[in-house]
């Protein structure tokens, strides 16, 4: 199973404690990785000739919520030549404050899609990816307030004196 050799490689090069926690038993089994490595990690995944995960299929954006004051970015990188897939997780404890956004680093260098998917989860969740080459708001004006798909947002009541009705 590709999900158990990821996990041995992984802790052959990285050490134990690259990987944080594991989710098993879900339909897409998931490695928790240690944040901070997680541009080493997809970039070690993608050159392995064991894992060749040469696709980044997904990337989003995740508020765990105002209680949980966490946020985090799943990576669905998949391999078309050995056609297998594999789940990675980052999470990051955060004070939920505009000035203090969640930051992880990208993967833009590693995977090229990644560009466009990290500028969203920017845009919607306030995530911002240490050394991306262009990280500004992709789908929402670039002076809009806030980010949308955080659990405690408020929607906006106009925008540039246009009422806004939901």
């Amino acid at each position: 199973m590709i999900f158990d050799t990821v996990k041995q490689l992984l802790r052959q090069k990285f050490g134990a404690d690259v990987i944080v926690a594991e989710e098993a038993e879900q339909k897409q089994p998931a490695l928790i990785i240690k944040a901070d490595l997680i541009d080493e990690v997809c970039l070690f995944l993608r050159d392995h000739p064991e894992t060749w995960f040469d696709f980044l299929s997904c990337l989003s954006g995740v508020d765990y919520g105002v209680e949980k004051q966490q946020f985090g970015v799943v990576y669905h990188l998949s391999s078309i030549i050995k056609k297998h897939t594999i789940v990675l997780k980052v999470i990051a404890s955060n004070d939920r404050s505009e000035e203090n956004l969640p930051t992880f680093k990208s993967i833009s260098a590693v995977y090229k899609a990644a560009d466009w998917h990290e500028r969203e989860a920017f845009d919607m969740l306030g995530i911002y990816f240490e050394n991306h080459p262009d990280l500004r708001r992709i789908l929402l004006p670039d002076d809009w307030e806030g980010f949308p798909l955080r659990k405690d947002y408020k929607n906006a009541e106009s925008y540039h004196n246009i009422k806004i009705d939901l």
